[in-house]
């Protein structure tokens, strides 16, 4: 048993690099990442005029990150599944010694690595910035971890619908506007006076509002467990629509 769970990791590490290396290969994920640095460090000193505010806090900065996942996302996910369907190498992979978790983990693992990657390239900007205030050094690590969390939930959701799409221009769209939904759905409780229990139902279904947590600097157990079970959830669904292609 110990030798199966061992060869399986490394299916999934094989596949993992096998995507990581395609993606750094295509000039999509250096787009996406110089769009995720200027956008955010624009909005910061830009549009929220940073240095006029005199407050040593960097949530301004972090919470604009699940506006800008709606776009840098889909643009990191949408060749997943839809560019293996387009060039046929789908029907290839499916016939190859990989489970269902195998696929939807290695190329999971592969997107998340560039988003990590993203995110470092955002550490130089705080860093510089600490010595002009007092900042609190614990809520800027909630601040990414929360960003870590919440990107894996819509990486995995981008992913779901990369898999049901025919084209990267349709899984991009697609992912585009559900993960908007996602993000921005809790925004209607400020917009309409809804019941209690609705705008709880409503809250509970958006990735931005379980990042407001992290955003103050804290590590609430119940945001944590929403972004893994939902993470899971998507990567689970996944595997069915993979598992459907297979057999159909």
């Amino acid at each position: 048993m110990q030798q199966n769970k061992l060869f399986g990791n490394g299916r999934i590490l094989a596949l993992t690099r096998k995507e990581l290396f395609s993606y750094l290969n295509a000039p999509a994920f250096y787009g996406a990442a110089v769009f995720f640095l200027l956008f955010c460090a624009i909005w910061l000193f830009s549009f929220q005029r940073y240095f006029t505010m005199n407050v040593a806090s960097l949530r301004p900065y972090f919470g604009i990150f699940p506006l800008v996942f709606i776009l840098v996302i889909p643009v990191l996910t949408m060749k997943s599944w839809a560019e293996e369907r387009k060039t046929g190498s789908i029907e290839l992979l499916l016939t190859m010694p990989f489970s269902e978790w195998d696929l939807a983990l290695g190329k999971f693992f592969a997107t998340f690595s560039l988003l990590v990657m993203m995110l470092i390239l955002t550490i130089p900007l705080p860093l510089s910035l600490l010595p002009l205030g007092d900042f609190d050094i614990g809520v800027i690590v909630c601040e990414y971890i929360g960003a870590l969390l919440m990107g894996a939930s819509a990486i995995a959701l981008g992913l779901l619908l990369s898999a049901l799409s025919k084209n990267q221009a349709g899984s991009f769209l697609g992912s585009a506007v559900v993960l908007m939904a996602t993000m921005l759905i809790h925004q209607l409780t400020f917009t309409f006076n809804l019941p209690h229990w609705l705008s709880q139902i409503i809250n509970f279904m958006s990735l931005a509002f379980h990042f407001e947590s992290f955003a103050k600097g804290l590590l609430d157990s119940r945001d944590i467990l929403y972004y893994i079970i939902s993470t899971a959830l998507f990567l689970f669904i996944t595997t069915r629509v993979i598992l459907f292609r297979k057999w159909r």
